[in-house]
């Protein structure tokens, strides 16, 4: 009775290390900021709550947020969005679904970084399209000409994803440039998730939208503002690719019989995120560093370490102990939850993810029980 669709997809490594988690275990699978959502947000939910704003929205979310959203987009990103190309989603992961099940068909390549995220590669199977990995190397960037040899006339779209999950890697501005002329070339749209544009250490964000129209970019709430329950994200895209496609008109269209609107209360809390005071972020931002710097210093004395540049994850490759599933399972037998490398792609069969979106003490902890088993 199954359909296919459904059974050809496996469940996401990373939600069962989340449902392993116990009292006792120290999380550092699960990408979920452990600070609360900022006062001045929860604020405006309860206001809209007690305004009676609780029934439907428009579908493709409320104007005053889409308003702020261009808004957003002009001042961090010098990005020119019509309010109409702007389309409010029940988080970045329905905005991913929505972009690849409005451009994929049956046989339809798409290049997924790999390692990356599991929703790319699970989503292009459940849209029935096919999977071509762009190999990252031992610095988890990109090779540009294998990219180009890998475009066939089936070639729909490229995934990219800066600052990365899970390897924490920010893309440079002349390489996304040199992906963008590629997209550009042979007439292929770019699907940038930039969840974790605002955690960034040292290097600058750009997204593929300023140099090319052929984008969707997806953004959203969740890690920036700690709103991961909100369930509140967006995508945009510019006049020309709106104009040549309809993409927002039919995104809308699965939109509006599978989630109709995103939540209306939390719309008004993202409302507030954008509007109110940034300083939330940027103290969060300053404490992922502080882990970062902390669980990279402990961690490069026993595996090799990148030191990640943005998001708030750490790849190692732990080969020297065993392969990522190996160590990460004698790692969760001591009650340290982690995310073998495998479930990201093939390339990342010798990493394992850490997650330092966790209290300083639990990552001092963690790593002095790793010491004594390394």
């Amino acid at each position: 009775m199954i359909s296919n669709r459904c059974k050809n997809i496996e469940p996401s490594e990373i939600r069962k290390i989340f449902n392993m988690a116990t009292e006792s275990s120290i999380n550092l699978g699960i990408g979920e900021p452990d600070f609360d959502t900022p006062k001045h947000v929860i604020d405006a939910a309860k206001k809209a709550l007690d305004e009676g704003k609780t029934h439907y929205t428009p579908n493709n979310g409320i104007p005053e947020l889409r308003e702020a959203i261009c808004k957003k987009l002009k001042n961090d990103n010098n990005l020119d969005v019509d309010l109409n190309n702007i389309m409010v989603t029940c988080g970045a992961s329905e905005a991913l679904m929505l972009s690849v099940m409005a451009l994929v068909n049956k046989g339809d390549e798409v290049l997924i970084p790999d390692p990356g995220f599991v929703s790319y590669k699970s989503l292009t199977q459940l849209y029935e399209g096919k999977i071509v990995p762009m190999n990252l190397d031992e610095e988890f960037k990109l090779d540009i000409e294998e990219i180009k040899n890998s475009i066939s006339d089936k070639t729909k779209c490229i995934i990219l994803n800066s600052p990365s999950n899970p390897t924490g890697r920010v893309m440079d501005k002349e390489e996304i440039k040199a992906i963008c002329e590629i997209a550009e070339d042979k007439d292929i749209v770019i699907i940038s998730d930039e969840i974790y544009e605002k955690i960034i250490y040292d290097k600058k964000h750009h997204s593929p939208m300023e140099f090319t129209d052929n984008c969707i970019l997806i953004n959203g709430f969740s890690k920036s503002h700690s709103m991961t329950g909100w369930r509140i994200g967006y995508l945009a895209v510019n006049d020309n690719l709106n104009e040549k496609y309809d993409i927002i008109e039919n995104m809308v269209k699965v939109h509006q019989y599978g989630f109709a609107c995103a939540t209306s209360f939390a719309q008004y809390g993202a409302l507030a995120a954008l509007e109110g005071s940034q300083k939330c972020v940027e103290d969060m931002v300053k404490e992922f560093r502080r882990r970062r710097d902390l669980i990279v210093n402990g961690l490069k004395n026993f595996f090799d370490v990148v030191i990640p540049e943005g998001a708030f994850y750490v790849f190692p490759n732990v080969g020297e102990h065993g392969s990522g599933m190996e160590v990460a399972q004698k790692l969760i037998e001591n009650k340290i939850l982690c995310v073998p490398g495998i479930a990201f792609g093939k390339n990342g069969e010798n990493n394992v993810r850490f997650s330092y979106a966790t209290k300083y003490e639990d990552i001092e902890k963690a790593l002095e029980i790793m010491e004594k088993l390394f």
